[in-house]
C-alpha cells in the first residue's frame, strides 16, 4: 500500500525532526561527557600535582572532540579531518603511554599509522584547496 505524496512528505518532515533532535541530543551528550572527562583528568593533575605529557595529550582528544561538536553545530556538517586528528593524537598518546613496553615493531607500526593519517589530512586539504566544493567555506578556520 502507497502513501499518498502529501503524506509522505509528512512523514519524511516529521521523521527529520525526529532524527535533527536525537542527533542533538547525541551531540550535546558528547559535548558534555568531553568536558566531564576534562574536569576529571583536570582534578586529578592536581590531586596529584604534576602534568605529565600523556596528560596534555588526553585533554587535547578531549579538546579536539569539543571543536568537533562545536564544528557540526556552526557548519551542521562534520570535515572529515577531525576524527583523524583525533585519531593521530590517540595513536602518539599510546605511543608515548608504551613505557618501555611495546616492541620496536609496535612503535614502528604507530608511528606509519600516524604518518598514514597525517598524509591523508594532506591529501584531504590539497583537495579542497584544488577542487573547492560551496561547503568547503564552512570548514575553513
Amino acid at each position: 500500500m502507497e502513501l499518498p505524496p502529501d503524506h509522505l512528505t509528512t512523514v519524511r518532515v516529521r521523521f527529520n525532526k525526529y532524527l535533527l533532535f536525537a542527533e542533538f541530543i547525541g551531540l550535546v551528550a558528547t559535548a558534555l561527557a568531553a568536558v566531564a572527562a576534562m574536569g576529571q583528568e583536570i582534578k586529578n593533575m592536581v590531586l596529584v600535582g604534576n602534568v605529565t605529557l600523556t596528560d596534555l595529550l588526553l585533554m587535547f582528544l578531549y579538546l579536539e572532540v569539543l571543536a568537533m561538536v562545536g564544528q557540526y553545530f556552526k557548519a551542521g556538517q562534520l570535515p572529515v579531518r577531525f576524527p583523524l586528528y583525533i585519531a593521530m593524537v590517540a595513536l602518539a598518546r599510546e605511543l608515548i603511554l608504551g613505557n618501555g613496553t611495546a616492541t620496536g615493531s609496535h612503535m614502528l607500526e604507530t608511528a606509519g599509522a600516524i604518518l598514514v593519517l597525517a598524509l591523508g589530512v594532506l591529501l584531504i586539504r590539497i583537495g579542497q584547496v584544488k577542487f573547492p566544493t560551496q561547503d568547503d567555506s564552512k570548514f575553513e578556520k
